[in-house]
Parts: structure tokens; sequence; C-alpha cells
């Protein structure tokens, strides 16, 4: 079995599905299938963090070239916004997420990298200055002037 999920997932996660509902749970592989949920998972995690990197680069470029505000940005700072909502609404669990330090950081870290290749500018924050309940507010941008609740 491992070696059609080795070289065709599809033929093995077909396998498998016909397997479970004809009830033949002893011919299941039971170390794949565990590895593939748990990665559904992961890949739902791996979606928010991006898609939060992207909103936080955002408003990083917002606040720091207000010379360059566009509705462009706007509208991407509003669709990032949508897309996490709706993935939290999806999978509540990934909330958590949001007030895990560690998670903030490392989201933090990838919304520089962003920032910082798009603007050329490396004067951003160590750390977010913002609360997570700001970043995801549709009516919260924020200020050049750095007065940020």
């Amino acid at each position: 079995m491992s070696s059609t999920y080795e070289n065709d997932i599809v033929a093995w996660a077909n396998e498998q599905a016909y397997l479970l509902r004809s009830g033949k749970l002893s011919a299941i592989d039971i170390e794949h299938i565990a590895e593939e949920i748990e990665d559904v998972g992961k890949s739902e995690q791996r979606e928010l963090a991006s898609r939060m990197a992207a909103l936080i680069a955002h408003l990083l470029k917002w606040q720091y070239q207000p010379e360059r505000q566009s509705g462009s940005w706007q509208r991407t700072i509003k669709e990032q916004r949508k897309a996490i909502a709706r993935r939290l609404k999806k999978n509540p669990s990934l909330n958590a997420l949001t007030h895990d330090s560690e998670w903030i950081e490392d989201t933090w870290g990838d919304a520089l990298l962003i920032a910082i290749n798009e603007t050329r500018m490396d004067s951003f924050p160590e750390s977010c200055p913002w609360a997570i309940e700001n970043i995801l507010s549709d009516d919260w941008l924020p200020t050049s002037n750095g007065d940020n609740p």
C-alpha cells in the first residue's frame, strides 16, 4: 500500500476511501491516513499565516509609506481581512493562533520580509505594535505618525 502512496497519492486516496466505505478497516493504511489528516490542519494553518502576513505587510506599507497609499492597497487589506475572517469562521480552532505570541511573532517576521522586499525599507519595528483586534478590524488602518491604539 505504501508504494501506491509514494507513487500516486490520488490513486492511494481513492483506494483508502473505497476501503473505508467498504468496511475493510484491516486493509487501510492507517499511518499515512493519519499523516494526511494532520496535513489538512497544517495546510489551513499555513493559509491563515500567509494571509495574515500579507495583511500585516500591507498595513506596514500603509503606515510607513503614506505618500503611496492607494485604493489598491485598501482593496488588498480588505480582501485579506475577509479571507481571514472566512477561514476563522470555517475553522474556529484557528482563532487560538491569533492569540498565540509565538505564532504572531513568526507571522510578523514573514510580514516584515514581504514589506522590506516591497518597499526596500528596513526601519520597521522588530515586533508587532498593533493589537490583533485592530489588525483584523474592517475599519482600522495604522496612522503614518505612529499613534496607533
